[in-house]
């Protein structure tokens, strides 16, 4: 019989397109009345959402886990929804925190992001004994994976691999000019590579002016509000989209009358998840517009280099599944005790 009262419901890059992504998305304004129907079905719930994933982890679990994510949600997504429950669970958070179960194996923004998670769920006192061990011993894991098996040295990212694509149509970025929709971590990193192809010139344009000017501070570029957009997208040979804005940024139209006069392609990625560049930008001439479905062949090519480390990064995600499954025993032990000596006392008292 399992004792590991864990589960784990989801999506991801490989359950769902990007198109069923974006519909799963946590927005902030969203989020409380999503967890208040999660909690409905489990003791503990911690909430895990990036580009690329939507997951939600239960202890506790009251009734179908599978269920649960789509009364949340309020949406049929059984086609791209897996679940994992007991140690099963255990190991795919496990696998998530260390990188391994990432569209870029071995990338690094996915540990900050499950530590974020785990410690909103405890801010907001949705997790307890179980749910915190678990995450605990999935961050602990996973720092080792990447201290020990050089899986993240050189590792692609979504931000390096878009620009990648970015090289694959021009050839080379040498003096060509980038502009970027955001100011956050990914659009920080998209930058730097950027620079490091040969960009000459980078523009960041944000909602907020102030963020767009401290991030252009750091790369040398211009920082500009968002309402500069398509007075500056003439300029842009390479477009890309790192924005949590809740509509579409860029419409086809906007585009087209960037286009005009323009010699030379504009290459566009959208890596927002939901998007915020229209897909039928596409069918734009001289657009080509991609987004983060596009990127799996240049992380496969990367992964194809890095399978030799992998079974030492397995190794580690099992001792520390195992670590859990042995407190779980000795804690599930303890309430066993504690439950048959309340009723030894309980029936002396009669």
């Amino acid at each position: 019989m399992e004792s590991l009262n864990l589960a784990v419901v989801g999506l991801n890059h490989k359950t769902a397109p990007v198109a069923v992504r974006e519909r799963t998305a946590v927005r902030e304004n969203e989020q409380e009345a999503l967890l208040s129907h999660l909690r409905r079905h489990a003791r503990e719930v911690m909430l895990l959402s990036t580009c690329n994933r939507t997951e939600v982890y239960m202890a506790g679990v009251q009734g179908d886990p599978l269920s649960a994510f789509e009364g949340a949600w309020g949406a049929d997504l059984r086609a791209h929804l897996y679940v994992h429950q007991g140690v099963a669970a255990a190991d795919h958070l496990y696998r998530v925190a260390a990188g391994l179960d990432s569209l870029v194996i071995g990338e690094t923004q996915i540990q900050g992001q499950v530590k974020r998670a785990w410690q909103d769920a405890s801010g907001r006192g949705d997790t307890s004994a179980l749910l915190n061990k678990a995450a605990q011993g999935a961050l602990a894991s996973g720092k080792k994976v990447r201290f020990e098996t050089g899986l993240n040295d050189n590792v692609v990212s979504v931000s390096s691999a878009a620009v990648q694509l970015a090289t694959s149509i021009f050839g080379s970025l040498e003096g060509r000019t980038a502009l970027i929709v955001g100011a956050g971590e990914t659009a920080e990193l998209t930058l730097t590579h950027l620079r490091a192809a040969g960009v000459k010139d980078v523009i960041v344009v944000n909602r907020t002016e102030e963020r767009a000017r401290l991030l252009a501070d750091k790369v040398g570029g211009r920082a500009c509000a968002s309402e500069m957009l398509h007075t500056l997208l003439p300029e842009a040979d390479v477009v890309i989209a790192s924005s949590g804005a809740p509509h579409y940024v860029l419409r086809p139209e906007g585009v087209q009358e960037a286009m005009q006069g323009r010699v030379s392609p504009m290459f566009l990625i959208d890596i927002s998840v939901p998007r915020i560049l229209d897909p039928e930008i596409a069918h734009v001439s001289g657009a080509h517009l991609y987004n983060l479905d596009d990127l799996e062949g240049i992380v496969q090519r990367n992964l194809a280099s890095r399978t030799l480390l992998l079974p030492r990064a397995e190794a580690i995600i099992g001792a520390g599944v195992a670590d859990l499954k042995r407190w779980n025993t000795f804690r599930e032990a303890g309430r066993a005790r504690a439950s048959m000596l309340q009723s030894e006392q309980a029936l002396a008292s009669d």
